[in-house]
């Protein structure tokens, strides 16, 4: 921590430290500095607010947005966004400031608690004792010993929600390969956004969500993504809004998607109400406008052989065989001939005939208005705005890939940017880059013993089934079949589950199945507050605050050059918590054996970050990190630019002065387009690999399935409205929700004070008997909610908005009196079989007065 200093602002000062008038000049002292305590000095002196600025990472959300922690006489009172920061620039969006609610939540728990009641339930009371962290890790210790002497060490298991870095998240999967256990971190990215993530790897390679260059991009095409909700890193989305809509020459023209009127939708250039599910048919179309009219980025997707368009609407084009390079009688050189006709000669990309012959020949805007209810002319005007707009590129999320044809959705939109080259472009979208962390202090894989090694866990499949054939084998997490799985005995009974940052007892689709599940399980909670998981914990273990620890925050995709965060304690804990991390150090030390000497080596969190700071010695960050006290001092290290960029038809590496260093295919292959093919896959070469298994676990034709299609979306539920569950900015990822002020500002675009209303259209309202304000009971086939609607002229007539953050039951006073149903409760748990992606928004409701 740094004693406030004379760079910051009076007017910063006075803000944050509430001293006016004459007093402010006089404000700060340095501790222990100052007159003799005897003097009438001092005793002013001790009068005087004490303030210091802690560097931290808001935890709002994932965007790591830089703060200023304010403390004075050893009470947080202010957060600012850190101006030094290069995500926050010295600003925050309205979750920001809340970190100060959160450290002093009158709910929090106040140290390690016990369960004494057996009985488990949403009514029950759990009986909690207090304990000491001794017993309560013991106790830990104790179980998991027995289940691996027992064998039955897969019977444990972690789940994780917003995650960090090495210390938390890292630790996990270390804790988990040292104990033995297939379980030892199942993610909420099922839950989350997988279907973006997987859309990306099975065309362009890159499995993780993008890092954009707005601030370059001059048309930028949105589908159900929130922009200025909930899109990430939101903060700085907010202020890259301001300068592409702004100050920005020429302006970025926007075009939004989604199904109902949201602060994005009125802020862009165009809005769009799309039926939901049908967004990849709203690609589709665009793809082929762009493709019938010429509109292609040649440079990077390649060009028939004698440079007409042969793509027609209705008719098959032929793929140019390329000669075998022959060489050249006067130079040596080997070259490739020219090629003779019409076929396509592709450069960047691989399967876009193909795709064009089965798929988009017959996709055109006409059939995509009969399915999406977007007007044809419409459609074809901004597939061409779109197509010859340089640079553009196309963004999605949970509204256009959360149903059940979600990868095809997803793929569909993301091969818009293939079209138009926006990867790895000036403008376009990239993956991120990480940091150069040092070693650990020991490598895990040295102190595996022979049953980490060997053990019958090593036959025991995950109880997500994530990775199997007899699941989803593409998956990456399948952390919303747990508790259903667990319930099942399929493929075996959870004995003790650890959940960390995560409540998916009450975010899982059907939580009322979870809260079954969780009846036969010993269950461990970590949060610093209530929540439906501590309700129904045998464990409460409770983490400190993120102002109130240390922790690494690994980089959330920004612009893609290469960052690392800090979290540094504002204040000490004030209550019996500990890090998360230490728990699992502490609990790993009492394991015995090489577990034991692992953990003792580690020794604790800290001491893990010390190491990993010595990585910055080597690389020094552009703002002078080299090593642990620059990075507690300035809670950030980063590293610009960007290393690649592709420039008409060609990847460049930087080479210290600018893009010039070509790469070759080779390169590129390994080092951006991670595929196959080394190219931009409209033909998924990941997918074809799996198609039979695909067709055989979806019925779909195996013929197909590694190209953006159009599928029709199946809707469970029973009902006859779509059900959108789509985050505010508020939401604040699900850790506000015990807040007053969030409560009192949830959802401003249909004034939303105090609860979450259900959005209507007049004509569904009034077809059902319904008024403004009307208390509503929404059902489908799994569970019926009550909440109060809104009438609303910019939702779509066949489908009804209820923000996803209230109805909790065990979450804090002032949550649990918000008189809103819990989404969830009537949401069907569906899966994507290929991506594993949660389909919160496949399901149909019925909507009656209450």
């Amino acid at each position: 921590m740094d004693e406030i200093n004379t760079n910051v602002s009076r007017r910063r000062f006075l803000q944050a430290t509430g001293v006016t008038g004459a007093a402010a000049t006089v404000a700060l002292t340095v501790p222990g500095a100052g007159p003799d305590s005897g003097t009438a000095e001092a005793q002013t002196a001790r009068r005087q607010p004490n303030t210091v600025v802690t560097k931290n990472i808001c935890h709002q959300c994932p965007a790591r947005c830089g703060i200023d922690v304010y403390t004075t006489d050893g009470r947080v009172h202010a957060i600012h966004g850190n101006p030094d920061h290069p995500i926050a620039n010295g600003k925050l969006c309205p979750k920001g400031p809340l970190g100060v609610y959160i450290l002093y939540d009158p709910d929090r728990w106040r140290g390690p608690m016990r369960r004494t009641n057996p009985a488990k339930g949403r009514d029950v009371d759990p009986g909690f004792v207090p304990i000491s962290w001794d017993e309560a890790l013991d106790m830990v210790a104790d179980r998991l010993k027995g289940l691996r002497e027992r064998g039955e060490s897969h019977r444990f298991a972690m789940l994780s929600g917003r995650g960090w870095g090495t210390t938390d998240i890292g630790m996990m999967g270390q804790f988990g390969s040292l104990y033995g256990t297939p379980n030892s971190n199942i993610g909420h990215s099922s839950m989350c956004s997988d279907g973006s993530m997987k859309a990306r790897f099975f065309t362009d390679g890159n499995d993780s969500y993008n890092a954009h260059d707005y601030r370059n991009c001059n048309y930028l095409m949105m589908f159900g993504c929130g922009f200025l909700e909930a899109f990430r890193p939101y903060n700085y989305n907010m202020q890259m809004w301001g300068y592409m809509r702004g100050r920005k020459t020429p302006k970025t023209r926007v075009t939004a998607v989604d199904v109902h009127m949201n602060t994005t939708l009125a802020a862009s250039d165009r809005a769009l109400l799309i039926k939901p599910g049908t967004d990849g048919a709203l690609a589709l179309s665009m793809a082929h406008v762009i493709l019938t009219e010429g509109l292609w980025e040649k440079s990077f997707v390649g060009d028939f052989a004698d440079r007409l368009n042969h793509f027609v609407a209705g008719q098959d084009v032929s793929e140019a065989a390329v000669p075998e390079p022959v060489e050249d009688p006067e130079t040596g050189e080997m070259v490739t001939p020219a090629i003779e006709g019409e076929g396509f000669v592709p450069r960047w990309t691989h399967g876009l005939v193909d795709w064009w012959n089965i798929e988009l020949k017959d996709r055109t805007p006409e059939w995509a208005a009969e399915i999406t209810d977007i007007p044809a002319e419409m459609i074809r005007t901004v597939a061409r705005e779109f197509g010859s707009t340089r640079p553009a590129m196309a963004i999605f999320e949970r509204g256009a890939h959360a149903h059940t044809n979600g990868v095809f959705n997803a793929m569909a939109i993301h091969a818009l940017n293939g079209l138009v080259g926006a990867v790895f472009a000036k403008g376009g979208m990239m993956y991120q880059m990480g940091p150069s962390y040092g070693a650990l202090p020991a490598n895990v894989a040295d102190y595996r013993d022979d049953y980490a090694e060997n053990g019958p866990w090593r036959q025991q499949p995950r109880i997500d089934m994530q990775g199997n054939r007899d699941g989803y084998l593409l998956a990456r997490n399948m952390q919303q079949e747990v508790g259903p799985n667990s319930l099942a005995g399929t493929p075996y009974k959870l004995d003790t589950i650890l959940f960390y940052q995560n409540n998916a007892i009450w975010t899982a689709p059907n939580g009322q199945v979870w809260e079954e599940a969780m009846k036969e399980v010993f269950v461990i909670d970590t949060s610093p507050f209530p929540s439906e998981a501590g309700h129904f914990a045998d464990l409460i273990l409770p983490d400190h605050t993120y102002l109130e620890r240390y922790q690494d925050c690994g980089p959330m995709p920004l612009e893609g050059w290469a960052h690392a965060h800090l979290r540094v304690p504002a204040i000490a804990p004030i209550h019996d918590t500990r890090y998360f991390g230490d728990v699992l150090i502490e609990i790993g030390k009492r394991m015995g054996g090489r577990m034991a000497e692992y953990f003792e080596i580690l020794d604790n969190s800290e001491n893990v970050l010390r190491h990993m700071a010595r990585g910055f010695e080597a690389n020094p960050g552009d703002n002078g990190v080299d090593g642990w006290e620059a990075w507690v001092e300035k809670g950030i290290w980063y590293k610009k630019p960007y290393m690649w960029q592709l420039r008409d038809g060609t990847f460049y590496e930087w080479d210290g002065i600018d893009y010039a260093r070509p790469m070759d295919a080779e390169e590129v292959k390994t080092r951006l387009l991670r595929t196959p093919s080394g190219k931009f896959e409209f033909r998924s070469g990941r997918l074809e690999e799996h198609a039979e298994w695909i067709a055989e676990m979806t019925g779909r034709d195996p013929a197909t399935v590694m190209f953006p299609i159009w599928e029709p979306p199946v809707h469970p539920g029973g009902g006859d409205l779509y059900l959108s569950t789509p985050k505010v900015a508020l939401h604040a990822e699900g850790r506000g929700s015990n807040i007053p002020m969030v409560i009192a500002h949830l959802q401003p675009t249909v004034g939303g004070r105090g609860e979450a209303f259900v959005e209507i259209h007049p004509e569904t309202a009034r077809a059902r008997g319904i008024s403004d304000f009307d208390m509503v009971r929404i059902t489908s086939e799994v569970g019926s909610i009550e909440a109060r609607c809104r009438i609303f002229n910019g939702t779509r007539p066949d489908t009804i908005v209820l923000p996803m953050e209230y109805g909790h039951w065990a979450s804090g006073r002032w949550s649990n009196a918000v008189p809103t149903g819990h989404s969830g409760d009537c949401t069907v748990n569906q899966s994507d079989r290929v991506t594993g992606q949660c389909m919160y928004y496949s399901t149909k409701v019925r909507v009656a007065k209450a």
